[in-house]
């Protein structure tokens, strides 16, 4: 790409900071600066050399500035976003993009009407563990899959900023749930979902949710279940995959795993076993010349691919990775969370 864009970081608390060393290693983008309300966090820049604007005004007034990246609490996305369309900027927002859909629908006309990029950072989708879980499922390794777990998990309870707070737009959901969710709409399409179901699972806070176990139902059958917890000493696997004809396991972000396949259907006969205080013949394992032990395939990500496609949206009008219908799917689906979690009840939907 032979012309440089330039940009600016608002916000730069932890992810503005990463997007600011983060831009270093792309030669098609030059930082013009950072505008934080925290005078602590931009007496850091300075300390770095880093252009400081002296007010969001300013920053969005700078003619030389071709996008902005927002990375403040959720609560102001929307504010700063429709601000910054206003003033011809492209803008690349931080997840979750908005409170609700009504919000984001607002952004999205907006930028229509501007004539402008408005997408949203979904990092998560270059993860490496994903799209191993991806090449799993969608290359029907499994035979034709039935359910899918997602989850993480941590035991420190939530940052105690604000995204420990609801009206920041605090909580799990929409923290690791909105990059879960995401990664599981996009692994499964062109399904639909037609039912959700969640629990919430406050341990440590009270004002919003410091953990979550959501079930969704597609419409050929297939499960899937998103667990996020920030109570648990001993993590479970980060993705368990199981289809007709085998399982998959990837136990962590380093995608230590394995794959587990039938390979004799007809050999159904078992040894009962000893299983507790009685035998059992269900549970017995399966003999080893009935089975076949598979690596998890290999993928390679660049996720220096998002901020290569949203210089090539600007510069030639390429379409956007991330679309604005799938942020839509992606906070119905929140909503509706939401919604089962203040009724307590199974939505029927069409997400």
């Amino acid at each position: 790409m032979a012309k440089r864009l330039n940009c600016a970081v608002i916000g730069y608390g932890g992810m503005g900071s990463w997007h600011v060393e983060a831009i270093k290693n792309f030669k098609f983008l030059k930082l013009s600066g950072i505008y934080d309300i925290d005078s602590k966090r931009t007496a850091l820049a300075e300390s770095k050399g880093i252009h400081v604007y002296p007010s969001l005004k300013a920053l969005l007034a700078d003619p030389t500035l071709d996008f902005v990246i927002i990375a403040t609490p959720n609560h102001v996305h929307k504010k700063i976003t429709l601000a910054a369309l206003a003033a011809g900027k492209h803008v690349v927002c931080e997840k979750p993009v908005a409170m609700n859909v009504r919000e984001l629908r607002e952004m999205i006309a907006a930028a229509k009407k501007a004539k402008r990029l408005f997408t949203v950072h979904k990092n998560r989708r270059w993860d490496r563990d994903f799209q191993t879980a991806c090449k799993v499922i969608n290359s029907n390794t499994l035979g034709p899959a039935f359910m899918i777990e997602s989850r993480v998990h941590g035991s420190r309870g939530i940052p105690g900023d604000w995204r420990n707070q609801k009206r920041y737009g605090g909580g799990m959901i929409l923290d690791w749930g909105v990059h879960l969710l995401d990664q599981v709409l996009m692994m499964t399409l062109p399904r639909k979902i037609t039912a959700v179901y969640v629990q919430l699972t406050p341990v440590t806070n009270e004002n919003c949710d410091d953990g979550f176990r959501v079930n969704l139902t597609f419409n050929d059958g297939l499960r899937a279940y998103v667990e996020v917890g920030t109570s648990n000493f001993i993590e479970l696997p980060r993705w368990y995959l199981c289809g007709e004809n085998g399982t998959a396991i990837v136990r962590n972000w380093a995608c230590e795993g394995e794959i587990v396949k039938v390979s004799d259907w007809e050999n159904r006969d078992a040894v009962p076993i000893q299983a507790g205080a009685g035998l059992t013949k269900t549970m017995a394992p399966r003999t080893d010349d009935t089975i076949r032990r598979y690596p998890l395939p290999k993928v390679t990500c660049e996720w220096g691919d998002f901020y290569k496609n949203v210089a090539a949206y600007i510069l030639h009008g390429k379409p956007a990775l991330v679309t604005h219908e799938q942020l839509v799917r992606l906070m119905t689906l929140v909503e509706t969370i939401f919604t089962s979690a203040k009724t307590n009840s199974v939505i029927k939907c069409k997400i």
